[in-house]
């Protein structure tokens, strides 16, 4: 049976160029004529227009899916380009959203394509979410994902759901009339820092391409009504080995969305729940703890006694390093924090100034007074002291 509940009888045929078009789904009996109707007649919500939404999108929108919605608000980056081909060069500072837009309408004129250039918050998700069939997840991060869990179970709508680190990606179908729910597989999120962003950790381009174009598989199955769907099933793909697994999933009678005594009624603080407090206002003698990278380098040209520390990983080195840096991962610096001298004026820094500010709170914790995070990283000394420095 069918995801959707109109009858492709009383819907408009395909015009003639729609007969051509899709004509080699026309001539598959899983298909055919009622199928390709149902398709037509589809209608499905895309969170992220990013490496997940570039095949997700490319794909629904060949095969006719009558209307695609997708929800971004950010703009096209180089780092994108090496996985995210739904945009190009030309397109490096645009909105995603109106890069993905021309690209989809110059791959199928048919269908009708509605953006929100929104982020996607408790506020506004219930209301987005409410004219579509179902929703795609493919957002990068924990509050959103939780977030699209409690607002598909809510309305009761399917969650066809990608995330990719690496070399691995994950995909399943959640909120599904008796299937399990996000919440299900995951009742807590990882403490804040523990699992590290594609940005810190990295994604093998091709890999959301594998990922996403199984979404878009299951997109379809659900919307035709064939075959068996990933609800109840979490699919597991390891990329180097090229070996995919499958774990059953239960639906969980103590969930607190989708379990028979639900606690969640409404759409929660998802940031507070996944332990991502926003920053609190600067305290006097904070900046204390910080450097902006003009400051370095005026330290630097003086010859000012410092100790210069790198938290990124090894292979990091290899793009780019400040010179007179000494290494120690961020993942190793509880072990090897000996190696330090606290009477030493201690500068930290990593990528972005995310991991060297985990590092400077973890030695003012151990008793590290003289430490200073460099704000910004590598891309702000890039960025405002020597652009020569290549940005990752």
């Amino acid at each position: 049976m069918s995801l959707l509940t109109s009858s492709p009888a009383n819907a408009a045929r395909l015009s003639n160029e729609e007969v051509l078009r899709y004509s080699r789904h026309l001539i598959m009996p899983e298909v055919g004529m009622e199928g390709q109707l149902k398709i037509k007649q589809a209608k499905v919500l895309m969170i992220g227009a990013g490496g997940l939404g570039s095949p997700l999108g490319l794909y629904l929108a060949a095969a006719g899916v009558g209307k695609l919605g997708i929800v971004d608000f950010d703009v096209v980056d180089y780092t994108n380009l090496q996985r995210q081909i739904i945009h190009s060069t030309a397109d490096v500072g645009r909105p995603k959203l109106q890069s993905a837009l021309e690209t989809l309408n110059g791959l199928n004129p048919h269908i009708e394509i509605t953006t929100y250039e929104t982020m996607l918050t408790s506020a506004n998700a219930l209301e987005l979410f409410r004219d579509y069939d179902m929703v795609a997840d493919g957002t990068d991060n924990f509050p959103t994902r939780y977030l699209v869990n409690d607002a598909c179970v809510l309305l009761g709508k399917p969650n066809v759901y990608g995330s990719i680190f690496r070399f691995e990606g994950q995909a399943s179908i959640f909120g599904a009339k008796d299937g399990p729910c996000y919440r299900c597989l995951y009742p807590e999120p990882p403490p804040p820092g523990l699992v590290p962003s594609c940005a810190e950790g990295g994604v093998l381009g091709i890999l959301p391409g594998l990922v996403g174009v199984i979404q878009a598989t299951e997109a379809i199955k659900l919307i035709l009504g064939k075959g068996q769907p990933l609800i109840g099933r979490l699919l597991l793909i390891d990329a180097l080995e090229m070996k995919f697994r499958e774990l059953k999933l239960r639906k969980n009678p103590e969930c607190p969305i989708c379990g028979p005594n639900r606690t969640i009624h409404e759409l929660i603080d998802y940031e507070q729940f996944c332990g991502i407090h926003p920053a609190p206002p600067p305290q006097p003698g904070e900046s204390e703890f910080e450097i902006h990278p003009l400051q370095l380098k005026k330290m630097m040209e003086r010859k000012d006694s410092f100790y210069l520390l790198d938290v990124r990983e090894s292979h990091e080195v290899d793009i780019c390093t400040l010179p007179g840096s000494h290494l120690i991962p961020r993942g190793q610096l509880a072990s090897r924090v000996n190696e330090l001298n606290s009477a030493d004026e201690i500068i930290v820094y990593c990528r972005s100034g995310q991991r060297s500010g985990m590092a400077v709170d973890f030695l003012k914790r151990t008793g590290f007074r003289k430490v200073k995070n460099l704000v910004g990283g590598i891309l702000a000394w890039s960025d405002e002291v020597d652009p020569s420095v290549p940005k990752y």
